[in-house]
């Protein structure tokens, strides 16, 4: 999991920083923010201290028109908790008050720049969080976009795995990273691939080197992150191993609790792996259409058979 504090937000979203410009190295450990509504008016039975609090219009209108002594009381009994930072949405003036009280108890008091919303800015903000925080694992492998289907490819090292990405990238699909693909857990079922930052746009070719595939196939060779929905294990050919079933029985993996179908493709000298890897990629997209071949094949020959017996 990243390490996010006020000063990551404060560069991110180019804050402006009002009030606790020494405290800003404090963490943010909660992926969702918060607005202090029914807290300003006394009522503290879930209030979320640990989050970033953002105070729109609607907040401060209320504060505005409070009279000295009850404004105090109500800031007073927020900024009580310690919350990580309060960030006010751009437009609002007149926080002397929430400066004074900012200032004395050591938080940071952010403002935003940029003319937008109060929602927009939390979407954005909470997107964000969401990302940075989720728990997150390595693996040794490579992360492709294929037709817009993410796709994890793993496999012993030396099996070919950077070499079958470069052709899919010749086909005009994307690298999102290759060696180390970080998996974050974005929810119950959703696992996020990305790259590391130092690998970012990198592809590592045995007897080639390290390419660039973003010089070498401009931008639309790459993208940062793709939500992984296939894992595919490159393996060496085994003679005999594999099967000819109609349609094979659907295996998982598991990556920090989140099931992933996955599939084993063996390789050897003349293989088209790469149009293996479309057409895997083009199969599931039609499975979660509810499309499947092999069913359809199945009702044309027990539709044939049933043809042969009323004859």
């Amino acid at each position: 999991m990243t390490k996010i504090t006020v000063e990551n937000l404060v560069r991110k979203f180019s804050l402006k920083v009002v009030a606790g410009e020494n405290q800003l190295q404090k963490l943010i450990t909660q992926s969702r923010v918060h607005r202090p509504g029914l807290e300003f008016v006394g009522h503290f039975d879930f209030f979320p201290m640990e989050r970033v609090q953002i105070l729109g219009k609607k907040e401060i209108t209320y504060l505005h028109k409070l009279s000295k002594e009850e404004r105090k009381i109500r800031i007073g009994n927020i900024v009580h908790y310690h919350p990580p930072c309060f960030i006010v949405t751009a437009g609002e003036e007149g926080l002397t008050y929430l400066t004074h009280h900012c200032v004395e108890q050591g938080i940071p008091l952010l403002l935003t720049n940029k003319p937008e919303t109060t929602s927009e800015f939390i979407t954005k903000l909470d997107t964000y969080l969401v990302k940075e925080l989720a728990p997150e694992m390595t693996v040794h492998g490579v992360c492709m976009n294929v037709s817009g289907i993410g796709i994890l490819l793993r496999g012993n090292s030396g099996v070919g795995k950077s070499e079958t990405a470069h052709t899919l990238i010749r086909r005009g699909h994307r690298l999102v990273a290759d060696d180390i693909v970080v998996l974050k857990k974005l929810g119950p079922q959703t696992i996020l691939g990305t790259h590391d930052e130092k690998t970012k746009e990198f592809l590592a070719l045995r007897s080639i080197g390290l390419l660039n595939v973003v010089r070498l196939y401009g931008r639309k060779a790459f993208q940062d992150e793709s939500r992984i929905v296939l894992d595919i294990n490159l393996t060496k050919w085994q003679k005999d191993d594999l099967n000819n079933e109609l349609d094979q029985e659907l295996q998982f993996i598991e990556y920090m609790g989140v099931k992933i179908p996955s599939i084993e493709i063996q390789l050897q000298p003349g293989r088209d792996v790469a149009g293996l890897i479309e057409a895997a990629a083009n199969n599931w997209y039609l499975r979660q259409q509810g499309y499947s071949a092999a069913e359809e094949f199945m009702s044309r020959i027990e539709a044939d058979i049933s043809n042969s017996n009323m004859e």
